[in-house]
């Protein structure tokens, strides 16, 4: 009997370092256009970065436990889009200090995320033209996946310490208000992402023409991907000799 009793303890043993020992989930990341992202976690936790609602884009279809605004924007600020938007919690990258908007520090978990935040500028003269700007660094499921928001020049030896590693870099490349595409390809170069560059806030023809194509980005650049769907989906177990540029398709989501 005692001899049963061992050998069942070691197999629940076992089996429980099997469990531990299984690879982390797979995130699912959506683009709806602009520099609005959905990102859907393993354990079904849901991340939107800068929602819009630019017409042109059509109705975007996205629900969210959780809302990062980089910056102030009536273009990256629009919550009323989401399908719960008073459900989900909204995190202001800035925040309101007297009569100017100051960096809100953000280093937090929520759920099964932990969400921190680096202070940038929407340009290259320190804010005194379109004003400040927020990164989030998403930590999920093994993976470190960072929303550069409407960051607007390269970045200095402290941003770059402080984001740390990069497995998803989301980049502005249409110029005009943040990084062109010549200066995101500079940027990439500082973080070296190691899976997936998700180009964003560019210009498409006949929906938003303000912006520069993303054309100068990925001239010229390997590995790029055109997907004919909005979805990219991450496994953090894969490891790829080089990072793919992937052009996500907004008009077809899934």
């Amino acid at each position: 009997m005692r001899k049963l009793l061992a050998s069942l303890v070691a197999i629940f043993l076992a089996a429980g370092s099997a469990w531990a020992a299984d690879p982390a989930g797979k995130v699912t990341i959506h683009w709806h256009g602009h520099s609005f992202f959905d990102l859907v976690t393993s354990k079904g936790t849901k991340i939107v970065f800068d929602p819009h609602a630019i017409e042109n884009y059509g109705r975007q279809e996205a629900s969210a436990d959780l809302v990062l605004i980089s910056h102030e924007h009536n273009d990256h600020t629009q919550t009323e889009v989401l399908k719960n938007a008073e459900k989900g919690k909204v995190v202001h990258g800035l925040k309101v200090n007297g009569n100017r908007l100051d960096w809100n520090r953000v280093d937090e978990t929520f759920r099964d995320v932990h969400v921190q935040s680096v202070g940038t500028y929407h340009d290259h003269v320190s804010g005194a033209q379109y004003g400040k700007n927020t990164i989030f660094i998403v930590e999920v499921d093994g993976l470190r996946i960072v929303h550069l928001g409407d960051l607007g020049h390269l970045l200095n030896e402290r941003a770059i310490k402080a984001i740390g590693q990069v497995d998803v870099l989301m980049i502005p490349v249409g110029g005009v208000y943040t990084l062109n595409g010549d200066q995101a390809r500079k940027v990439v170069a500082q973080l070296k992402p190691r899976m997936y560059i998700l180009p964003m806030h560019y210009g498409i023809p006949k929906v938003y023409d303000d912006l520069l194509p993303v054309d100068e980005f990925v001239e010229e650049q390997k590995n790029v991907e055109k997907k004919t769907t909005n979805a990219l989906v991450v496994d953090p177990e894969a490891k790829p000799a080089a990072p793919t540029i992937v052009l996500l398709d907004w008009k077809n989501p899934q």
